[in-house]
């Protein structure tokens, strides 16, 4: 891999190689844009085929952030650590320490969190050694557990999507087909539920279905079954790539909108279900609410504060929409451009502000 061919081609700012050899730490910092402020991203612990494969990983979901975060209307970057090693039984205490101490000599250009193989308890002892850390136990003015705010902006962001396809954002009535029932799609069933909405689901944890089925009066079905069933909306809460050419000949939903990250399986995928009239919520812009809420404990948490802030989830899926009418593109593609804007509207501002600057210095010379 030619590292600086490709931090050049996707224009990253930095790549930070950290290890520890007393704790086994061997970790991968990767800072993609800090235009609108510091990068924030999460902590990913697994067990990388090779390191190029873990380095890939951590420059792809960096990159991922920054256009999460824009999106949202987040005052900051992209940026993503992945640590090679089994989380189940390589962590230990030294280790999380060590790598607060690597995120603290970056002095605050990188804030992490918690991401798949980490936990609160992880990041509590990153915070042991560094304040550039969210997501840490409550105890420390964190917000807890992000699930249920997560499914408040993906309900919120459903709501919009429905008013565009249904000229209503009232989801009473509607029928909504839920892929997963885990902790983030269990609280999206209760707010679908408390409006009104019929709920259809699928999990292959049949205590998850079960649970749905006896607190929402939900409909269960096979996993294989959930893309045809007649519905409203399909919500896509588990594994990516479920949008894909097997299962869109099947889908009759005539809006997509779940938390599911990486939904669409190609970028080709994205323009089919434009062209088939579906409208779709781009991922990473309905489920921001996980990361809106843990940005805000940067200016020390607020849940009154957080949860104004996901409501507005509902105007990002309104704005995306507004750009794919704008300008003739498929959704994902309109939440590409939206976070693009931002980005180079900010770029724009500093370089006003620089030849500003120095118009000043030089009349004073």
């Amino acid at each position: 891999m030619e590292i600086f061919k490709y931090l050049e081609q996707y224009d990253y700012e930095q790549l930070v190689f950290c290890q520890d050899k007393q704790s086994g730490l061997k970790a991968i910092i990767a800072i993609h844009d800090t235009t609108l402020g510091p990068a924030l991203g999460g902590t990913r612990m697994w067990t990388y085929a090779s390191e190029e494969a873990a380095i890939e990983d951590a420059l792809r979901l960096a990159k991922g952030m920054t256009y999460k975060n824009a999106a949202a209307g987040l005052n900051l970057g992209g940026g993503k650590t992945v640590i090679i090693g089994d989380p189940r039984k390589d962590k230990n205490e030294e280790m999380f320490r060590a790598f607060g101490r690597f995120i603290q000599g970056l002095n605050g250009r990188y804030i992490t969190a918690e991401d798949v193989g980490t936990t609160v308890a992880d990041m509590d002892i990153i915070h042991e050694e560094t304040d550039y850390v969210t997501g840490i136990s409550p105890a420390f003015g964190s917000s807890g557990n992000p699930s249920p705010v997560t499914a408040f902006g993906v309900y919120r962001g459903m709501k919009a999507a429905a008013k565009e396809a249904f000229g209503s954002d009232s989801l009473e009535g509607k029928v909504v087909a839920v892929q997963g029932v885990g902790n983030v799609a269990y609280n999206l069933c209760r707010h679908l539920h408390e409006e009104g909405a019929k709920l259809i689901v699928t999990d292959i944890n049949k205590e998850s279905v079960m649970r749905a089925v006896e607190d929402f009066g939900a409909k269960a079905v096979d996993p294989d079954e959930i893309y045809g069933v007649e519905c409203d909306i399909y919500a896509p809460c588990a594994l990516g790539a479920v949008i894909n050419d097997a299962t869109i000949p099947q889908i009759k939903a005539k809006v997509i909108a779940g938390a599911a990250n990486n939904q669409l399986k190609d970028t080709k995928h994205g323009d089919i279900i434009h062209e088939l009239g579906i409208v779709y919520a781009p991922d990473y812009v309905i489920n921001a609410g996980g990361v809106i809420n843990v940005a805000d404990e940067l200016y020390g948490y607020n849940s009154d504060r957080a949860m104004k802030k996901v409501e507005g989830v509902y105007s990002n899926i309104e704005k995306v929409i507004s750009i794919a009418k704008r300008d003739c593109i498929p959704t994902y593609k309109a939440a590409d451009r939206m976070a693009e804007e931002r980005i180079e509207r900010m770029r724009n501002s500093r370089s006003q502000f620089l030849l500003n600057e120095k118009h000043i210095l030089n009349r004073r010379r």
